[in-house]
């Protein structure tokens, strides 16, 4: 097995494993039958982080291995067009969930549904709105300001990690804020590692 094949192996078990930690939480919490659409929507923002987690780790492995990225990246096309569908699925869903129970929309059903949290709902919201602009790539991608919405990725994946930790009854099991935690504090390292290995080569390039 090539170098290129243990990563691509790496990629899908990462992907595996957060997705499959993601529904055994909610499972553990919800699992007693009598779902509601407020049930079925927090672990698709749990799994669209833990994919979005994995392109960070996939990203200083990369570096770390020396290899570069493949333009037909199959995991790449497939795991950002889940994360596309799970972001805007996951508002979607609570959303369609105030309006049945006659709340109305946005921002006064999220105040009437959750009193004192907006703040952190207004979170999910600018994330949302951040992460899209991360498919606009395709065609700015190259551009000189394009730094610019990739750091604002990294202020999205800070907020919904907030934004999970305070409003999710999943991060109210032990074992998975141990994960959430870890999630966290690997995002960290690899953003970090990323950071210096491409100041490194840009600096031996000049």
């Amino acid at each position: 097995m090539t170098k290129q094949q243990q990563f691509q192996l790496v990629e899908w078990m990462l992907a595996l494993l957060v997705t499959a930690l993601s529904f055994f939480v909610w499972f553990s919490v919800r699992g007693d039958g009598n779902l509601s659409i407020y049930d079925v929507f927090p672990p698709l923002g749990l799994i669209a982080f833990g994919l979005m987690w994995t392109h960070y780790i996939g990203g200083a492995l990369r570096r770390m291995w020396g290899i570069k990225k493949q333009s037909n990246d199959v995991y790449w096309s497939v795991s950002t067009g889940a994360v596309l569908v799970l972001i805007i699925a996951h508002p979607l869903l609570l959303n369609y969930g105030l309006i049945q129970d006659g709340l109305g929309l946005p921002p006064a059903s999220y105040s009437a549904a959750y009193p004192g949290k907006e703040a952190i709902l207004l979170l999910g919201t600018l994330s949302l709105f951040a992460f899209l602009a991360f498919e606009l790539r395709r065609w700015y991608g190259t551009r000189n300001w394009w730094h610019i919405v990739d750091k604002i990725q990294l202020v999205a994946m800070a907020a919904i990690f907030t934004h999970a930790l305070i409003l999710g009854r999943e991060l109210t099991v032990g074992w998975f804020q141990v994960v959430w935690w870890l999630y966290g504090i690997s995002l960290v390292a690899a953003v970090t590692y990323s950071y210096w290995y491409d100041k490194q080569t840009n600096a031996k390039e000049a």
